[in-house]
């Protein structure tokens, strides 16, 4: 995006012009209030496209794509025949307007956001038999009892505040990056962190041969539970990792790195993405990564009418 010399109005716009706003007054997009907190609000447009407010709704960006920015960029976003003097006159209107922001939960800075991910993660309960996030992962989204167990066991979840599961993300030395958090009354990322990969293997003590490379933790637990009931061989020298929907850099990098060992090793990847849109340009973005290792990419989508592999679990039963 191309600004003019310094000036003070462009300043005053972009500090007092909600992207939220823009969005609502300009483009028609309609808020997911389930899927948004006050810190990421989620808006959705057409053909399943999707955009993410961010930085107390001064910033945007896609999670489908590579676009991002502030309001300026926004509406030329929007609006790609306006000018950077168009976009302007229009901003200028919008200059204080609130938006909306109906039946989204009120965000509160808690003492424990304030605090490092290390913190906070070393601060959570393990997960545990009957414990709430246990409870919930179980009878809700029927994971099983032993794929549970062993994701404790290697201390990729635990339990947050609330009772809401919490799932690592890490980097490809094995570092806490990020914490996802994905419970009945809340989802998204503590502040403070970043997303890289959740990671899960039924054997530890065996070297992976495949990757298969999901949206989310709960998912990836899914289809883990799906490939090991079926007693399928590759199930426990599998590597199930969850980028946690969008693919930020630090989430493409630790994928390089993971990508060029099985490279190396002549491992496999499979792309289990959602059977959606998102999925679908989700699949074609880390094919793209996958192939620049010269690695085959093996599909394995959800069958109808499942919409994702938790889907799938509930419908089965454990």
């Amino acid at each position: 995006m191309w600004y003019p010399s310094h000036d003070a109005e462009i300043d005053r716009i972009k500090e007092s012009v909600s992207c939220a706003t823009v969005l609502e007054r300009i483009g028609g997009w309609r808020l997911d209030a389930k899927e948004s907190t006050r810190p990421a609000l989620k808006y959705r447009g057409g053909d399943a496209e999707i955009l993410i407010v961010n930085h107390d709704q001064r910033g945007w960006w896609n999670p489908l794509g590579e676009e991002r920015g502030d309001c300026f960029t926004l509406v030329q976003y929007l609006r790609p025949d306006l000018n950077f003097g168009q976009a302007r006159c229009i901003l200028r209107a919008l200059a204080g307007v609130t938006p909306s922001l109906r039946n989204v939960p009120r965000y509160r800075q808690r003492r424990d956001q304030r605090r490092s991910v290390a913190a906070c993660w070393a601060a959570a309960e393990q997960l545990r038999p009957a414990s709430p996030a246990w409870r919930y992962l179980a009878n809700e989204r029927r994971v099983p009892s032993a794929i549970l167990a062993s994701a404790a066991d290697q201390d990729t979840v635990r339990q947050g505040k609330y009772g809401t599961p919490w799932f690592a993300h890490r980097d490809h030395a094995g570092r806490l990056t990020g914490i996802e958090a994905r419970g009945p009354a809340y989802r998204g990322f503590l502040r403070g962190g970043a997303k890289s990969l959740f990671r899960f293997q039924l054997d530890l003590a065996a070297r992976p041969l495949r990757v298969v490379v999901l949206e989310a933790p709960i998912d990836a637990l899914s289809l883990a539970a799906i490939e090991n009931a079926s007693l399928s061989k590759l199930a426990a020298r599998t590597l199930y990792v969850a980028t946690g929907g969008g693919i930020g850099p630090s989430t493409v990098e630790v994928l390089e790195r993971i990508f060029a060992e099985f490279c190396a090793c002549g491992g496999e990847v499979a792309i289990a993405t959602d059977n959606d849109a998102a999925g679908d340009h989700h699949a074609r973005k880390l094919e793209a990564i996958a192939r620049k290792h010269e690695l085959g990419v093996e599909p394995a989508r959800p069958p109808a009418p499942f919409c994702d592999w938790n889907d799938m679990v509930r419908a089965m039963g454990t």
